[in-house]
């Protein structure tokens, strides 16, 4: 397949005056802003960002605070309405630039990121984005899955890896079903190498441990996340690895019981990391949703009545 033409860069200021990189994909179109999960950078997002462009959208592929090239905050903030606030002011960012909302696709910590943002914006009686993606995320999850991922990221984060093979050996073991890559170059992009002369991941340690943390008030976050969910009245979509070690198949049902209108994809053979274990699915499934609004916004302006989307099994 022939790779789509090096992204533009693009930079935003975030709720603490913090900066935000992002990759953009893409010259003209609609917006679509990529949210990568906790402990990733905007590169994860990179085939899928190719493919958007191709169907003529733009895609943004945000670095969010703590991670990959975006500042670290001097407070340390890392709980999730942090991540919350920074997209608030990026989405309508997008909008002021270009006169139309972006739509939102988030994994992980960006889809909880991108789910707040919009609960609050409709809380006021406003919507952020056009329509809403999360990715192997729903407001309740398998605490046991949580703990899993959480332990990998801890493991290495302070101590770092000595060399680059260190640090895939490690993704290998923790991701033993996925192919391990012919070279190991392209995990640079996800490690700095420190003062010290050892490899450590592209993000804040801070955002795992510190009083600010992701982990903090988890309790009180997943309420949140339940009454965002509840107010959700954009399109939506929830993409779920087959085998995702972190979302069941009653927190699917409970999402959808909270958002009655959204639509439901499982992607075979893909664990959480959706998008990087099965890239042509998951992209599949985001294109066919997105070409399903764009159908829908065509026939609202020629006057046609647009049908409700089926929900895929």
């Amino acid at each position: 397949m022939t790779r789509h033409p090096s992204p533009a860069a693009a930079t935003f200021i975030g709720a603490e005056g913090n900066t935000l990189v992002a990759d953009v994909f893409g010259e003209a179109g609609a917006p679509i802003l990529l949210l990568h999960g906790g402990g990733q950078t905007r590169h994860a997002w990179r085939a899928t960002a190719e493919a958007i462009a191709r169907k003529g959208h733009v895609a943004y592929a945000l670095d969010q605070r703590g991670h990959g090239d975006s500042d670290w905050p001097e407070s340390g903030g890392y709980r999730f309405p942090d991540f919350a606030a920074d997209l608030t002011i990026v989405a309508d960012e997008l909008t002021r630039r270009g006169g139309i909302k972006p739509s939102v696709i988030g994994a992980s910590l960006g889809g909880i990121a991108a789910l707040v943002a919009e609960g609050d914006a409709e809380k006021s009686g406003r919507s952020l984005f056009s329509s809403l993606v999360l990715v192997d995320i729903t407001p309740r999850v398998d605490p046991d899955g949580v703990a899993k991922i959480h332990a990998f990221m801890r493991a290495h984060a302070t101590e770092g890896f000595a060399s680059v093979d260190d640090a895939a050996a490690a993704v290998a073991g923790y991701l033993p079903h996925r192919p391990r890559p012919k070279s190991n170059q392209g995990l640079k992009k996800n490690l700095r190498l420190s003062p010290d002369g050892r490899w450590r991941w592209h993000w804040d340690p801070r955002f795992m441990d510190s009083r600010r943390g992701v982990g903090a008030d988890r309790e009180k976050i997943e309420a949140m996340m339940v009454e965002a969910a509840r107010r959700i009245r954009i399109p939506a979509l929830l993409v779920r690895g087959g085998s995702s070690e972190l979302v069941r198949a009653a927190d699917v049902r409970e999402f959808l019981d909270l958002v009655p209108h959204a639509e439901y994809v499982d992607v075979a053979d893909a664990r959480h990391m959706v998008a990087g274990d099965r890239n042509d699915h998951f992209s599949s499934a985001v294109m066919d949703f997105l070409g399903k609004l764009d159908g829908k916004a065509g026939m609202r302006k020629s006057g046609m009545r647009a049908s409700q989307g089926k929900r895929v099994e």
